[in-house]
């Protein structure tokens, strides 16, 4: 009988776990010998894997891309995990192995799943996944005023346990637009700041102005109502150097409104980048559509408003683990689309947080009695996401939250019809451009 070696190289950064209420190790050993609702307790951001012998697990946070890939080799196999799909393509062509490569093999951890493997050599049975976070679905009463302190008052504690871990001297840039999401994460950290007895002066409000973008008047609008307008910074970039080819290299993705979106990131952190080379910090308003099922369902037709308020967390993972649409390579809704916003702060030495992708902000959201509150009806749950928000933010920081209509960041830094000049192509063609970074 042949005896195979089993191998693990773990490429994610050391240091790139965020944990509150633990060390890393400790970490690890819950995910490899605890039950999996254990693993719901790590607080923080992280992207782990642990291995007992044959058998490795591996576990993200939503906020967090993980990916990994099983090469062969004669004395057995070789399990790659990385934040990236290039990272593992330049690791096995180092060990002579890259010819085994293709990025369609590579597969993403899904978010709150544990990935069982066994490294038992060829043929390599299928992974098995277990949930460890189960939201409760429609548990609070229909009270938009509960609902809506109870949302906020959980966004206001992710951002003080966040807050905590910055040293104080520290700047911190909100990712802003004046938006619905953008804005209720800038407005609660404030609050938060001042409840903590930290300087507010270190705040920022950061809007990209890319020329002729309707996002600049309504940031300037959203704070002047409040009389925070000092806080605002527009930061302006040139739209001539928006360069899809360099998005799609760094999301390693090429869905054509999550490469838009990246691409208004890029510019954005780029310039942040360019203005102050040693900051460190950004927090944004990311996932808070997602919790609030506020995307426009006719422009989906694979969706309806039954399967977006029946099915928990479709705009979080989309149809799930172990259906027919789930992609094994890429992971499904912001499970999927988050690497838009991780990979372009990282890029640029940022380190990100978005509040709203966190457990316990799902966790309410989806106890939110959506079916009750709306009875099926499109335009009732479009209303619902400003008028929780607002009602949350007024209680639990005493401002009044002017509230406007949704906009995508890609339309609102630029006009259409410049975004348009500048990212024409459709999907497949983003497609193509992705896998000719591997020809």
């Amino acid at each position: 009988m042949d005896h195979y070696v089993e191998r693990v190289v773990d490429l994610v950064e050391p240091g790139s776990n965020h944990l509150y209420n633990m060390n890393v190790d400790d970490a690890r050993r819950i995910l490899l010998d605890g039950p999996a609702e254990a693993v719901r307790g790590i607080q923080g951001s992280f992207a782990l894997t642990a291995k007992s012998g044959k058998r490795v697990r591996m576990a993200r946070s939503l906020d967090r891309p993980m990916r990994y890939f099983l090469a062969k080799r004669q004395e057995g196999p070789v399990l790659i995990v990385a934040s990236r799909i290039d990272a593992i393509h330049e690791w096995l062509k180092t060990e002579g192995l890259d010819g085994q490569f293709h990025p369609s093999y590579t597969r993403m951890v899904p978010a709150h799943y544990i990935v069982d493997l066994q490294l038992i050599g060829c043929p390599d049975p299928d992974p098995v996944y277990t949930r460890f976070f189960t939201p409760v679905m429609g548990s609070l009463p229909a009270d938009l005023d509960a609902i809506g302190k109870a949302y906020i008052a959980a966004l206001a504690e992710e951002i003080a346990q966040w807050l905590r871990t910055i040293p104080e001297k520290e700047p911190i840039g909100a990712c802003f637009s004046g938006g619905i999401d953008s804005g209720s994460v800038f407005l609660t950290t404030y609050h938060v700041m001042r409840k903590l007895g930290m300087n507010p002066s270190r705040l920022k409000a950061f809007v990209l102005d890319l020329g002729n973008g309707p996002d600049v008047q309504q940031a300037r609008a959203f704070l002047e109502s409040l009389g925070l307008s000092l806080f605002l910074e527009p930061i302006q970039a040139e739209a001539g150097s928006l360069d899809v080819g360099e998005t799609i290299r760094i999301i390693e993705d090429y869905k054509s409104l999550d490469v838009e979106s990246a691409t208004m990131a890029l510019a954005l952190a780029r310039s942040i980048r360019a203005r102050y080379p040693e900051w460190r910090y950004l927090v944004d308003g990311d996932g808070g559509d997602e919790n609030l099922k506020d995307y426009p369902i006719e422009e989906n037709p694979e969706l309806t408003i039954r399967s977006v308020i029946n099915n928990s967390m479709l705009y979080q993972e989309g149809w799930g683990v172990g259906k027919i649409k789930h992609s094994l390579t890429y992971s499904g809704g912001l499970s999927r689309s988050y690497v838009r916003t991780y990979a372009t702060a990282h890029h640029f030495g940022f380190e990100g947080f978005s509040p709203y992708t966190r457990p316990e902000m799902i966790a309410v959201a989806e106890a939110i009695p959506f079916i009750e509150l709306t009875h099926y009806s499109v335009d009732r749950l479009y209303g619902l996401k400003g008028e929780i928000v607002a009602r949350g933010v007024r209680a639990v920081t005493g401002l009044e939250m002017p509230v406007f209509p949704k906009r995508r960041f890609q339309h609102g830094a630029v006009s259409r019809d410049s975004l348009r000049e500048r990212l024409p192509y459709r999907e497949a063609e983003y497609r193509e451009q992705f896998l000719a970074l591997y020809h």
